[in-house]
Protein backbone atom coordinates (compact mmCIF):
# COMPACT_ATOMS: atom_id res chain seq x y z
CA UNK A 1 0.00 0.00 0.00
CA UNK A 2 1.02 3.62 -0.55
CA UNK A 3 -0.41 6.68 1.19
CA UNK A 4 -0.38 10.35 0.26
CA UNK A 5 -2.40 13.51 0.73
CA UNK A 6 -4.54 14.73 -2.14
CA UNK A 7 -4.48 18.31 -0.90
CA UNK A 8 -5.81 17.47 2.59
CA UNK A 9 -7.56 14.20 1.75
CA UNK A 10 -5.73 11.03 2.79
CA UNK A 11 -5.50 8.56 -0.08
CA UNK A 12 -4.53 4.94 0.54
CA UNK A 13 -3.94 2.93 -2.62
CA UNK A 14 -2.77 -0.63 -3.07
CA UNK A 15 -4.44 -2.16 -6.16
CA UNK A 16 -3.78 0.60 -8.69
CA UNK A 17 -1.94 -0.10 -11.93
CA UNK A 18 1.66 1.00 -11.18
CA UNK A 19 1.90 2.27 -14.77
CA UNK A 20 -0.77 4.87 -13.96
CA UNK A 21 0.47 8.44 -14.19
CA UNK A 22 -0.57 11.16 -11.76
CA UNK A 23 -2.21 12.96 -14.69
CA UNK A 24 -4.52 10.05 -15.44
CA UNK A 25 -5.08 9.37 -11.75
CA UNK A 26 -6.38 12.91 -11.29
CA UNK A 27 -8.53 12.93 -14.39
CA UNK A 28 -9.88 9.38 -14.41
CA UNK A 29 -9.87 8.24 -10.78
CA UNK A 30 -10.70 11.32 -8.71
CA UNK A 31 -12.51 13.46 -11.27
CA UNK A 32 -10.11 16.39 -11.22
CA UNK A 33 -9.91 17.31 -14.88
CA UNK A 34 -8.35 20.75 -14.52
CA UNK A 35 -4.93 19.23 -15.12
CA UNK A 36 -4.52 18.87 -18.89
CA UNK A 37 -2.62 16.55 -21.19
CA UNK A 38 -0.85 18.42 -23.95
CA UNK A 39 2.14 16.36 -25.04
CA UNK A 40 2.48 13.42 -22.60
CA UNK A 41 6.24 13.90 -22.79
CA UNK A 42 7.00 16.68 -20.30
CA UNK A 43 7.49 19.40 -22.91
CA UNK A 44 4.42 21.65 -22.69
CA UNK A 45 3.68 22.02 -18.98
CA UNK A 46 -0.11 21.83 -19.33
CA UNK A 47 -0.13 18.94 -16.85
CA UNK A 48 1.89 20.72 -14.15
CA UNK A 49 0.99 19.91 -10.56
CA UNK A 50 2.74 20.72 -7.29
CA UNK A 51 3.99 18.12 -4.82
CA UNK A 52 4.69 19.01 -1.20
CA UNK A 53 7.28 17.04 0.73
CA UNK A 54 8.27 17.29 4.39
CA UNK A 55 11.77 18.72 4.86
CA UNK A 56 13.91 19.36 7.93
CA UNK A 57 16.43 22.20 7.86
CA UNK A 58 19.90 22.01 9.40
CA UNK A 59 18.55 23.87 12.43
CA UNK A 60 15.85 21.22 12.90
CA UNK A 61 12.95 23.34 11.61
CA UNK A 62 10.36 21.34 9.71
CA UNK A 63 8.62 22.79 6.66
CA UNK A 64 6.98 21.70 3.44
CA UNK A 65 8.92 22.07 0.22
CA UNK A 66 6.68 22.61 -2.79
CA UNK A 67 7.84 21.56 -6.25
CA UNK A 68 6.28 21.77 -9.68
CA UNK A 69 6.22 18.48 -11.60
CA UNK A 70 4.96 17.16 -14.90
CA UNK A 71 2.11 14.85 -13.88
CA UNK A 72 2.20 13.13 -17.29
CA UNK A 73 5.66 11.73 -16.42
CA UNK A 74 5.01 10.99 -12.75
CA UNK A 75 3.83 7.56 -11.68
CA UNK A 76 1.44 7.47 -8.72
CA UNK A 77 3.86 5.30 -6.70
CA UNK A 78 6.21 8.29 -6.39
CA UNK A 79 3.60 10.12 -4.28
CA UNK A 80 4.12 7.80 -1.31
CA UNK A 81 4.34 9.95 1.83
CA UNK A 82 3.83 13.28 0.00
CA UNK A 83 1.13 15.85 -0.72
CA UNK A 84 -0.32 16.33 -4.19
CA UNK A 85 -1.85 19.70 -5.09
CA UNK A 86 -3.74 20.30 -8.34
CA UNK A 87 -5.30 23.45 -9.75
CA UNK A 88 -8.69 22.64 -8.20
CA UNK A 89 -7.16 22.88 -4.73
CA UNK A 90 -6.14 26.54 -4.99
CA UNK A 91 -9.59 28.12 -4.80
CA UNK A 92 -10.58 28.54 -1.15
CA UNK A 93 -13.95 29.43 0.35
CA UNK A 94 -15.20 30.64 -3.01
CA UNK A 95 -12.19 32.91 -3.59
CA UNK A 96 -9.57 32.45 -6.28
CA UNK A 97 -6.00 32.06 -5.13
CA UNK A 98 -3.79 35.11 -5.63
CA UNK A 99 -1.95 33.49 -8.56
CA UNK A 100 -5.29 32.78 -10.25
CA UNK A 101 -6.45 36.34 -9.66
CA UNK A 102 -3.22 37.65 -11.14
CA UNK A 103 -3.71 35.58 -14.30
CA UNK A 104 -7.20 37.05 -14.66
CA UNK A 105 -6.27 40.66 -13.90
CA UNK A 106 -3.15 40.61 -16.10
CA UNK A 107 -5.04 38.96 -18.99
CA UNK A 108 -2.72 35.95 -18.91
CA UNK A 109 -5.21 33.48 -20.41
CA UNK A 110 -6.95 33.19 -23.75
CA UNK A 111 -8.00 29.71 -24.86
CA UNK A 112 -7.25 28.49 -21.33
CA UNK A 113 -5.86 25.06 -22.12
CA UNK A 114 -2.38 25.84 -20.81
CA UNK A 115 -3.63 28.05 -17.97
CA UNK A 116 -3.85 25.42 -15.19
CA UNK A 117 -0.22 24.47 -15.77
CA UNK A 118 0.90 28.10 -15.66
CA UNK A 119 -1.12 28.64 -12.50
CA UNK A 120 0.54 25.71 -10.77
CA UNK A 121 4.03 26.86 -11.83
CA UNK A 122 3.22 30.33 -10.48
CA UNK A 123 1.95 28.77 -7.24
CA UNK A 124 5.25 26.90 -6.79
CA UNK A 125 7.20 30.06 -7.62
CA UNK A 126 5.21 32.02 -5.04
CA UNK A 127 5.85 29.38 -2.39
CA UNK A 128 9.59 29.28 -3.06
CA UNK A 129 10.45 32.94 -3.53
CA UNK A 130 9.42 36.09 -1.67
CA UNK A 131 10.24 38.50 -4.47
CA UNK A 132 11.35 36.68 -7.62
CA UNK A 133 13.26 38.64 -10.21
CA UNK A 134 12.72 38.27 -13.95
CA UNK A 135 15.26 35.43 -14.16
CA UNK A 136 13.52 33.37 -11.47
CA UNK A 137 10.13 33.92 -13.06
CA UNK A 138 11.53 32.95 -16.44
CA UNK A 139 13.02 29.78 -14.96
CA UNK A 140 9.77 28.84 -13.22
CA UNK A 141 7.71 29.30 -16.39
CA UNK A 142 10.18 28.06 -19.03
CA UNK A 143 8.59 24.61 -18.96
CA UNK A 144 5.11 25.95 -19.73
CA UNK A 145 4.15 26.70 -23.31
CA UNK A 146 1.41 29.07 -24.47
CA UNK A 147 0.32 29.26 -28.10
CA UNK A 148 -2.14 32.17 -28.09
CA UNK A 149 -1.75 34.66 -25.23
CA UNK A 150 1.97 35.40 -25.30
CA UNK A 151 4.21 35.49 -22.28
CA UNK A 152 4.31 39.16 -21.32
CA UNK A 153 0.99 39.15 -19.42
CA UNK A 154 1.89 35.85 -17.76
CA UNK A 155 5.19 37.30 -16.56
CA UNK A 156 3.20 40.29 -15.31
CA UNK A 157 1.01 37.84 -13.37
CA UNK A 158 4.14 36.33 -11.86
CA UNK A 159 5.29 39.75 -10.67
CA UNK A 160 1.87 40.68 -9.27
CA UNK A 161 1.28 37.41 -7.42
CA UNK A 162 4.77 36.83 -6.07
CA UNK A 163 5.90 40.29 -5.03
CA UNK A 164 4.31 41.28 -1.77
CA UNK A 165 2.48 37.97 -1.51
CA UNK A 166 -0.04 37.40 1.24
CA UNK A 167 -0.46 34.22 3.33
CA UNK A 168 -2.89 31.68 1.86
CA UNK A 169 -4.76 28.62 3.12
CA UNK A 170 -1.69 26.45 2.66
CA UNK A 171 0.29 28.68 5.00
CA UNK A 172 -2.55 28.65 7.51
CA UNK A 173 -2.67 24.86 7.50
CA UNK A 174 1.07 24.24 7.34
CA UNK A 175 1.37 22.89 10.89
CA UNK A 176 -1.59 20.60 10.33
CA UNK A 177 -0.21 19.39 7.01
CA UNK A 178 3.21 18.73 8.54
CA UNK A 179 1.55 16.63 11.25
CA UNK A 180 -0.40 14.66 8.66
CA UNK A 181 2.68 14.06 6.51
CA UNK A 182 4.59 12.86 9.56
CA UNK A 183 1.73 10.49 10.37
CA UNK A 184 1.92 8.87 6.92
CA UNK A 185 5.72 8.92 6.63
CA UNK A 186 6.72 5.52 5.17
CA UNK A 187 8.17 3.08 7.70
CA UNK A 188 8.31 -0.05 5.55
CA UNK A 189 8.48 -1.08 1.90
CA UNK A 190 5.47 0.26 0.02
CA UNK A 191 3.83 -1.42 -2.93
CA UNK A 192 1.28 -0.90 -5.67
CA UNK A 193 0.05 -4.18 -7.10
CA UNK A 194 -2.58 -4.62 -9.80
CA UNK A 195 -2.08 -8.38 -10.06
CA UNK A 196 0.01 -8.53 -13.22
CA UNK A 197 2.02 -5.39 -12.49
CA UNK A 198 3.69 -4.11 -9.36
CA UNK A 199 5.86 -1.27 -8.09
CA UNK A 200 7.92 -1.63 -4.93
CA UNK A 201 9.02 1.36 -2.86
CA UNK A 202 12.05 0.62 -0.62
CA UNK A 203 13.34 3.02 2.04
CA UNK A 204 16.99 1.95 2.36
CA UNK A 205 19.84 0.98 0.07
CA UNK A 206 19.88 -2.46 1.66
CA UNK A 207 16.19 -2.97 0.89
CA UNK A 208 16.73 -1.74 -2.66
CA UNK A 209 19.62 -4.15 -3.17
CA UNK A 210 17.55 -7.07 -1.86
CA UNK A 211 14.56 -6.22 -4.03
CA UNK A 212 16.66 -5.74 -7.16
CA UNK A 213 18.37 -9.06 -6.50
CA UNK A 214 14.96 -10.72 -6.16
CA UNK A 215 13.56 -8.96 -9.25
CA UNK A 216 16.50 -8.45 -11.63
CA UNK A 217 14.06 -7.80 -14.48
CA UNK A 218 12.59 -4.80 -12.66
CA UNK A 219 12.98 -1.30 -14.06
CA UNK A 220 14.44 1.20 -11.60
CA UNK A 221 12.26 4.28 -11.32
CA UNK A 222 13.85 7.48 -10.10
CA UNK A 223 12.43 10.70 -11.57
CA UNK A 224 10.73 8.78 -14.36
CA UNK A 225 11.24 11.58 -16.90
CA UNK A 226 12.76 9.09 -19.33
CA UNK A 227 11.21 5.80 -18.20
CA UNK A 228 7.64 7.13 -18.21
CA UNK A 229 7.93 7.85 -21.94
CA UNK A 230 7.86 4.11 -22.55
CA UNK A 231 4.32 4.14 -21.20
CA UNK A 232 3.05 7.52 -22.44
CA UNK A 233 4.71 7.61 -25.86
CA UNK A 234 5.42 3.99 -26.80
CA UNK A 235 2.44 2.44 -24.96
CA UNK A 236 4.54 -0.28 -23.40
CA UNK A 237 3.80 -2.06 -20.14
CA UNK A 238 6.28 -2.07 -17.28
CA UNK A 239 5.50 -5.23 -15.27
CA UNK A 240 7.84 -4.57 -12.34
CA UNK A 241 9.29 -1.28 -11.14
CA UNK A 242 11.30 -0.34 -8.07
CA UNK A 243 10.96 3.31 -7.06
CA UNK A 244 14.17 4.66 -5.52
CA UNK A 245 12.95 8.17 -4.69
CA UNK A 246 12.22 7.33 -1.05
CA UNK A 247 15.72 5.97 -0.34
CA UNK A 248 17.08 8.81 1.79
CA UNK A 249 20.68 7.56 1.57
CA UNK A 250 20.59 8.05 -2.20
CA UNK A 251 19.37 11.64 -1.96
CA UNK A 252 22.26 13.01 0.11
CA UNK A 253 24.93 15.43 -1.00
CA UNK A 254 28.07 15.17 1.11
CA UNK A 255 31.11 17.44 0.90
CA UNK A 256 34.64 16.24 1.60
CA UNK A 257 37.98 17.99 1.24
CA UNK A 258 38.70 16.49 -2.17
CA UNK A 259 35.28 15.45 -3.50
CA UNK A 260 31.52 15.80 -3.45
CA UNK A 261 29.42 12.65 -3.19
CA UNK A 262 25.95 12.95 -4.70
CA UNK A 263 23.34 10.26 -4.18
CA UNK A 264 22.08 8.83 -7.45
CA UNK A 265 18.45 9.64 -6.58
CA UNK A 266 19.18 13.33 -5.97
CA UNK A 267 17.03 15.58 -8.14
CA UNK A 268 18.93 17.73 -10.62
CA UNK A 269 17.51 20.88 -9.03
CA UNK A 270 19.02 19.77 -5.70
CA UNK A 271 22.40 19.20 -7.36
CA UNK A 272 22.55 22.78 -8.58
CA UNK A 273 23.88 24.53 -5.49
CA UNK A 274 26.73 22.06 -4.87
CA UNK A 275 27.84 21.80 -8.50
CA UNK A 276 27.45 25.50 -9.25
CA UNK A 277 29.60 26.43 -6.24
CA UNK A 278 32.48 24.32 -7.57
CA UNK A 279 31.91 24.66 -11.30
CA UNK A 280 29.78 27.65 -12.36
CA UNK A 281 29.56 26.36 -15.93
CA UNK A 282 27.97 23.17 -14.62
CA UNK A 283 25.41 25.28 -12.80
CA UNK A 284 24.73 27.35 -15.91
CA UNK A 285 24.18 24.22 -17.97
CA UNK A 286 21.77 22.82 -15.39
CA UNK A 287 19.63 25.93 -15.91
CA UNK A 288 19.28 24.83 -19.52
CA UNK A 289 18.63 21.19 -18.66
CA UNK A 290 15.04 20.70 -19.84
CA UNK A 291 12.59 22.62 -17.63
CA UNK A 292 12.30 23.25 -13.91
CA UNK A 293 9.56 20.61 -13.71
CA UNK A 294 11.93 18.05 -15.24
CA UNK A 295 14.86 19.13 -13.04
CA UNK A 296 12.63 18.74 -10.00
CA UNK A 297 11.99 15.12 -10.99
CA UNK A 298 14.97 13.93 -13.02
CA UNK A 299 17.98 12.67 -11.08
CA UNK A 300 21.69 12.81 -11.68
CA UNK A 301 21.91 9.02 -11.41
CA UNK A 302 19.09 8.61 -13.90
CA UNK A 303 20.71 10.93 -16.41
CA UNK A 304 23.77 8.69 -16.26
CA UNK A 305 22.00 5.37 -15.94
CA UNK A 306 19.84 5.67 -19.05
CA UNK A 307 23.07 5.85 -21.10
CA UNK A 308 21.71 8.35 -23.59
CA UNK A 309 24.35 9.70 -26.00
CA UNK A 310 22.80 13.15 -25.64
CA UNK A 311 22.47 13.34 -21.85
CA UNK A 312 23.81 16.68 -20.68
CA UNK A 313 25.53 15.73 -17.43
CA UNK A 314 27.78 12.79 -18.51
CA UNK A 315 30.16 14.81 -20.75
CA UNK A 316 30.68 17.35 -17.96
CA UNK A 317 31.20 14.69 -15.32
CA UNK A 318 33.60 12.77 -17.56
CA UNK A 319 35.66 15.91 -18.18
CA UNK A 320 35.83 16.44 -14.42
CA UNK A 321 37.07 12.90 -13.82
CA UNK A 322 33.95 11.82 -11.92
CA UNK A 323 33.39 8.28 -10.66
CA UNK A 324 30.29 6.28 -9.80
CA UNK A 325 29.71 3.77 -7.03
CA UNK A 326 27.83 0.69 -8.20
CA UNK A 327 26.03 -1.51 -5.67
CA UNK A 328 24.95 -5.13 -5.98
CA UNK A 329 23.80 -6.84 -2.80
CA UNK A 330 26.42 -5.97 -0.19
CA UNK A 331 29.15 -5.50 -2.81
CA UNK A 332 30.23 -2.11 -4.08
CA UNK A 333 32.69 -1.10 -6.76
CA UNK A 334 33.89 2.30 -7.90
CA UNK A 335 34.17 2.93 -11.62
CA UNK A 336 35.44 5.87 -13.62
CA UNK A 337 32.36 7.30 -15.30
CA UNK A 338 33.98 7.21 -18.73
CA UNK A 339 34.29 3.41 -18.36
CA UNK A 340 30.60 2.99 -17.58
CA UNK A 341 29.50 3.66 -21.17
CA UNK A 342 30.31 0.85 -23.61
CA UNK A 343 28.01 1.25 -26.63
CA UNK A 344 24.66 2.76 -27.48
CA UNK A 345 22.51 2.16 -24.37
CA UNK A 346 25.01 -0.50 -23.25
CA UNK A 347 26.84 -0.01 -19.97
CA UNK A 348 29.19 -1.83 -17.62
CA UNK A 349 26.38 -2.33 -15.11
CA UNK A 350 25.86 -5.95 -14.11
CA UNK A 351 22.53 -7.64 -13.47
CA UNK A 352 20.86 -6.32 -10.30
CA UNK A 353 23.58 -3.67 -9.96
CA UNK A 354 22.59 -0.03 -9.56
CA UNK A 355 24.27 3.35 -9.30
CA UNK A 356 24.34 4.35 -5.64
CA UNK A 357 26.21 7.66 -5.86
CA UNK A 358 28.37 9.88 -8.02
CA UNK A 359 31.75 11.16 -6.86
CA UNK A 360 32.79 14.54 -8.28
CA UNK A 361 36.31 15.88 -7.59
CA UNK A 362 36.35 19.35 -6.08
CA UNK A 363 37.68 22.22 -8.16
CA UNK A 364 41.29 23.29 -7.99
CA UNK A 365 42.83 26.63 -8.90
CA UNK A 366 44.80 25.06 -11.74
CA UNK A 367 41.72 23.76 -13.56
CA UNK A 368 40.17 25.58 -16.50
CA UNK A 369 36.72 24.02 -16.80
CA UNK A 370 34.08 25.17 -19.27
CA UNK A 371 30.90 23.58 -20.62
CA UNK A 372 28.81 24.46 -23.67
CA UNK A 373 25.48 23.30 -25.03
CA UNK A 374 24.31 23.76 -28.60
CA UNK A 375 20.57 23.36 -29.11
CA UNK A 376 17.83 24.83 -31.26
CA UNK A 377 16.14 26.51 -28.28
CA UNK A 378 17.77 28.13 -25.29
CA UNK A 379 15.36 26.55 -22.81
CA UNK A 380 13.85 23.10 -22.52
CA UNK A 381 15.67 21.48 -25.43
CA UNK A 382 17.93 18.51 -26.05
CA UNK A 383 21.54 19.05 -27.07
CA UNK A 384 22.73 18.68 -30.62
CA UNK A 385 26.25 18.92 -29.18
CA UNK A 386 27.31 19.18 -25.55
CA UNK A 387 30.99 19.88 -24.88
CA UNK A 388 33.11 20.00 -21.73
CA UNK A 389 36.75 21.08 -21.55
CA UNK A 390 38.96 20.73 -18.51
CA UNK A 391 42.60 21.70 -19.00
CA UNK A 392 45.35 22.27 -16.50
CA UNK A 393 47.80 24.90 -17.74
CA UNK A 394 51.06 25.54 -15.89
CA UNK A 395 53.55 28.15 -17.07
CA UNK A 396 51.74 28.31 -20.39
CA UNK A 397 51.97 24.54 -20.99
CA UNK A 398 49.02 22.11 -20.94
CA UNK A 399 49.86 19.52 -18.28
CA UNK A 400 46.52 17.73 -18.24
CA UNK A 401 43.68 17.60 -20.74
CA UNK A 402 40.20 16.15 -20.46
CA UNK A 403 37.85 16.87 -23.35
CA UNK A 404 34.44 15.17 -23.54
CA UNK A 405 31.43 15.43 -25.81
CA UNK A 406 27.82 14.32 -25.94
CA UNK A 407 25.86 14.05 -29.18
CA UNK A 408 28.97 13.19 -31.19
CA UNK A 409 28.96 9.39 -30.84
CA UNK A 410 26.85 6.47 -29.63
CA UNK A 411 28.02 7.26 -26.09
CA UNK A 412 29.31 10.32 -24.24
CA UNK A 413 33.05 10.03 -24.55
CA UNK A 414 36.43 11.69 -24.33
CA UNK A 415 38.22 13.00 -27.41
CA UNK A 416 41.42 10.99 -27.10
CA UNK A 417 43.17 12.27 -30.24
CA UNK A 418 42.32 15.86 -29.39
CA UNK A 419 43.68 15.42 -25.86
CA UNK A 420 46.89 13.85 -27.18
CA UNK A 421 47.52 16.87 -29.40
CA UNK A 422 46.98 19.28 -26.50
CA UNK A 423 48.93 17.47 -23.80
CA UNK A 424 52.41 18.83 -23.15
CA UNK A 425 52.01 21.64 -25.66
CA UNK A 426 51.82 25.40 -25.21
CA UNK A 427 48.30 26.70 -24.98
CA UNK A 428 48.23 28.76 -28.13
CA UNK A 429 46.16 29.12 -31.27
CA UNK A 430 48.30 26.84 -33.42
CA UNK A 431 47.99 23.94 -30.98
CA UNK A 432 44.26 24.51 -30.63
CA UNK A 433 43.83 24.39 -34.41
CA UNK A 434 45.68 21.07 -34.57
CA UNK A 435 43.44 19.79 -31.76
CA UNK A 436 40.38 20.88 -33.73
CA UNK A 437 41.57 18.84 -36.68
CA UNK A 438 42.12 15.86 -34.39
CA UNK A 439 38.46 15.95 -33.40
CA UNK A 440 37.74 14.60 -36.86
CA UNK A 441 39.64 11.45 -35.87
CA UNK A 442 37.79 11.14 -32.56
CA UNK A 443 34.23 11.36 -33.85
CA UNK A 444 32.13 10.40 -36.85
CA UNK A 445 28.82 11.92 -35.79
CA UNK A 446 25.45 11.03 -37.24
CA UNK A 447 22.94 13.26 -38.97
CA UNK A 448 19.45 13.46 -37.50
CA UNK A 449 16.64 15.98 -37.08
CA UNK A 450 18.67 17.94 -34.52
CA UNK A 451 21.77 18.49 -36.64
CA UNK A 452 23.74 17.16 -39.58
CA UNK A 453 27.03 15.35 -39.05
CA UNK A 454 28.89 18.25 -40.66
CA UNK A 455 27.24 20.76 -38.35
CA UNK A 456 28.04 18.67 -35.29
CA UNK A 457 31.73 18.31 -36.14
CA UNK A 458 32.12 21.97 -37.01
CA UNK A 459 30.29 22.97 -33.83
CA UNK A 460 32.57 20.75 -31.74
CA UNK A 461 35.63 22.34 -33.30
CA UNK A 462 34.26 25.84 -32.86
CA UNK A 463 33.48 25.16 -29.21
CA UNK A 464 37.12 24.27 -28.62
CA UNK A 465 38.10 27.51 -30.32
CA UNK A 466 35.56 29.36 -28.18
CA UNK A 467 37.03 27.78 -25.04
CA UNK A 468 40.52 28.98 -26.03
CA UNK A 469 39.34 32.50 -26.82
CA UNK A 470 37.43 32.82 -23.55
CA UNK A 471 40.42 31.72 -21.48
CA UNK A 472 42.73 34.07 -23.32
CA UNK A 473 40.33 37.02 -23.13
CA UNK A 474 38.04 36.39 -20.14
CA UNK A 475 36.45 39.83 -20.41
CA UNK A 476 34.50 38.65 -23.49
CA UNK A 477 33.49 35.35 -21.93
CA UNK A 478 29.88 34.55 -22.87
CA UNK A 479 29.39 31.38 -20.82
CA UNK A 480 27.12 28.52 -21.64
CA UNK A 481 23.76 30.28 -21.56
CA UNK A 482 24.67 32.65 -24.34
CA UNK A 483 25.63 29.99 -26.85
CA UNK A 484 22.84 28.43 -28.85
Amino acid sequence: MIQFLLNQELRSEHALDPNLTVLNYLREHVGKSGTKEGCASGDCGACTVVVGELQTDDDGREHIRYRSLNSCLTFVSSLHGKQLISVEDLKHQGELHSVQKAMVECHGSQCGFCTPGFVMSLFALQKNSDAPDHAKAHEALAGNLCRCTGYRPILAAAEQSCCGKQPDQFDAREAETIARLKAIAPTSIGELNSGDKRCLVPLTVADLADLYDAYPQARLLAGGTDLALEVTQFHRTLPVMIYVGNVAEMKRIEHFDDRIEIGAATALSDCYEALNAEYPDFGELLHRFASLQIRNQGTLGGNIGNASPIGDSPPLLIALGAQIVLCKGETRRTLNLEDYFIDYRVTARQESEFIEKIIVPRATTEQRFRAYKVSKRLDDDISAVCAAFNLRVENGVITDARVAFGGMAAIPKRAAHCEAVLLGQPFNNAVVERACTALGEDFTPLSDFRASKEYRLLSAQNLLRKYFIELQTPHIETRVTAYV
